[in-house]
């Protein structure tokens, strides 16, 4: 009896992950460990139950012991699980008072050698060796497995009441190696500097709680770096017979990949600014119509890959740039960009590159990609970027389960990336094109209690809550009426994208040209605050006029000039079809289909002119801004298609209804 009350308690005190629903969720792992902890639980407790039940139960003192022994037993047990939930807690911490800040001395004077001692403790948290330098030349030697890293401090002493600490080199060498990793010094470098220098402040304006934070981010370097020492000394030559040291390739990787991912970068960057007969082509343009951004080294050893920029967070960064950098062909200069995408930012979408231990059971095989059933990635800028084959360092075996992982939460800061199931899908084929899951299940079928992903991305407190959403938008230089928009939600059920396993670089662009086309639809929908249906607004309401009308209004009427007081817009998703999915069809005889993400919008034309509007945004790299904008009816509207696809870029897609019933020419 005690021990299925052991085991009872054993499973109860892991507590199941609240969103573990989909694989690249970033606790899948737990939540299948979990659920397995929990079905071999529940077949033990079975077969102990029947043998149980066959016992003989007469002995009324026996039975009454038992029920002692196993109130005894849950106290017990009560009691060593409030202890766990401590020392879980305690764990958590890491070295870093992460709530109430960092205990920094009272003595300025103390500063300094306190930032030393607190680097050396982080690093020997981490299991690396940290061996403190005389006291007549402030630093750190950190060590591991098969790197050394030489940290050495500044101590500037013209205030000697005040003195401030920097970080004046940091130096890795390699055993068995002579190259080096100039990038990764430089990173923890800014790292340190960057808890150096919230340190220095007056203690007035000096915050606790962000030296914590600056200080975590230092321990998340060195963890990340001694993850990657066990795995380049499996690699190296044993210390009997030496030889070059391929294992340094772990630290180096991405020193070799950038340059190629730069070139290509690069020459898509030219081809956009020659296509708008510009010198530098602009972020905004250049995301949708190029592959995501590389970023070297931006938040950890490794590197990152700007997918999205929205209009508004683009205009923002254009009025913080100076002027372009002259040796780039982007608009926007690498170290402004660097500045702003080291912390959570709203308005960009970033995926970072990184190795992962697993320690529950690995989801997903080995790479399985199979480039001639894809149609992605595409190069149509750059065809010669289709030649680049980088495969990612693969760990052996007997180094235990690592696997290479597309973040796109900033390491667990942010939420994922709202998905559609279908883009979902897509991304599965990428990586693992014959297994997974069901493709004979109907893509525009929703499981119960599961809501649209449109739902999911506008209301994702309660995303089953309305099956069409409203909003009303109104021009901001009283161009046209206000637009009354009803949202249709398309019955596909959503995810939040947190994290893809990869093993290449073409893989890798794959996934992100899927993420950046949600994500030009996510924001595209994210331009009007929308309400459920039938929930009414005091600032939104649009009440029908109660007085009674004038003659000159009679008359408008008759002539069709009268101004309606809104525009009625539906607005409307339409499905993408793929073959791959369809097992009843062969993709070989079908025909092309247009897969373009659109977004459909009706309205009626303007009087006295009867029929519908119909405009069709669509996300199109082959164009010049990275859109096209189609419209059918509008009778008399002179607008050319470059201004509207102008207008998309800058945000207002939901307002082109309004733009072209202003622009419409007015008969009798």
């Amino acid at each position: 009896m005690t021990s299925l009350l052991a085991a009872i308690h054993t499973v109860l005190s892991k507590p199941l992950p609240d969103h573990g629903t989909h694989p690249f969720s970033r606790s899948s792992e737990d939540a299948y460990s979990a659920l397995a902890s929990l079905v071999h639980t529940t077949d033990q407790l079975s077969t102990s139950l029947n043998s149980y039940a066959m016992a003989p139960w007469s002995n009324t003192k026996l039975v009454a012991l038992l029920r002692q022994q196993t109130a005894i037993s849950e106290t017990n047990h009560a009691s060593s699980q409030n202890m766990r939930r401590v020392v879980d807690a305690l764990r958590k911490r890491s070295g870093i008072n992460s709530n109430y800040g960092e205990d920094i001395p009272v003595d300025t004077q103390a500063i300094a050698d306190w930032c030393i001692s607190r680097l050396q403790f982080w690093a020997s948290s981490v299991g690396l060796e940290a061996y403190r330098e005389d006291e007549n030349k402030p630093g750190l030697l950190l060590a591991g497995l098969v790197f050394a890293m030489d940290v050495e401090f500044s101590v500037d002493k013209r205030d000697t009441k005040k003195p401030k600490i920097h970080v004046a080199s940091v130096k890795t060498a390699y055993s068995g190696s002579t190259e080096t990793t100039p990038a990764i010094d430089a990173l923890i470098a800014r790292t340190i500097q960057n808890f150096c220098d919230e340190l220095n402040k007056d203690e007035e304006v000096r915050d606790p709680r962000l030296v914590a934070r600056f200080g975590s981010g230092v321990i998340e370097q060195l963890r990340y770096l001694k993850m990657l020492d066990p795995l380049a000394k499996a690699e190296s030559p044993p210390d009997d017979k030496p030889g070059d040291n391929l294992g340094v390739r772990w630290f180096t990787d991405v020193d070799r990949l950038y340059p190629l991912l730069e070139n290509v970068s690069r020459s898509e960057a030219e081809a956009v600014a020659s296509s708008l007969t510009l010198e530098h082509a602009p972020l905004d343009i250049y995301l949708p119509r190029c592959h995501a951004l590389p970023i070297p080294y931006l938040t950890s050893p490794s590197i990152s890959f700007l997918v999205h920029v929205s209009p508004q967070a683009y205009l923002s960064l254009k009025k913080a740039s100076p002027s372009p950098d002259p040796a780039s062909k982007l608009d926007i200069p690498t170290d402004l960009l660097r500045s702003h995408l080291s912390a959570p930012r709203k308005g960009f979408s970033l995926a970072t590159l990184m190795l992962s231990s697993l320690s529950g059971t690995q989801l997903f095989p080995s790479s399985l990609s199979m480039p001639s059933l894809l149609s992605r990635p595409t190069f149509p800028l750059v065809p010669t970027g289709s030649e680049i084959e980088h495969i990612f360092p693969q760990a052996e075996a007997s180094t235990g389960q690592h696997i290479w992982m597309l973040d796109l939460t900033h390491g667990g800061e942010v939420p994922g990336v709202v998905m559609s199931q279908a883009r979902m899908r897509e991304i599965e084929l990428i990586i693992h094109p014959l297994g997974g899951m069901d493709p004979s299940l109907a893509l525009n079928m929703m499981s119960f209690g599961s809501g649209s992903w449109v739902a999911l991305l506008l209301n994702s407190t309660n995303p089953v809550s309305s099956e069409r959403y409203t909003a009303v938008y109104r021009s901001p230089s009283d161009l046209h009426p206000p637009l009354q928009l009803r949202l249709t939600l398309p019955e596909e059920p959503g995810f939040l994208l947190e994290k893809v396993p990869v093993h290449s670089m073409k893989e890798v662009w794959a996934i992100l040209e899927v993420v950046r086309e949600q994500c030009w639809l996510n924001e595209v929908l994210l331009g009007c605050p929308w309400k459920t249906e039938g929930i009414a607004d005091k600032a939104d309401d649009l009440p029908d006029e109660e007085s009674d009308p004038t003659e000159d209004e009679l008359l408008a009427v008759l002539s069709g000039t009268l101004k309606p007081r809104k525009i009625p817009v539906n607005v409307s998703l339409p499905h993408r079809t793929d073959a791959v999915f369809d097992p009843s069809l062969d993709p070989i005889s079908m025909p092309s289909v247009d897969r373009r993400t659109r977004i459909l919008m009706t309205c009626p034309e303007r009087p006295p002119i009867s029929g519908v509007v119909e405009i069709t945004v669509a996300y199109d790299e082959t164009r010049s801004r990275g859109v096209s904008v189609e419209v059918a009816g509008a009778m008399g509207s002179d607008t050319k298609s470059e201004t509207l696809e102008e207008i998309v870029r800058r945000g207002g897609a939901l307002g082109l209804a309004g733009r072209i019933w202003a622009h419409s020419q007015k008969t009798s």
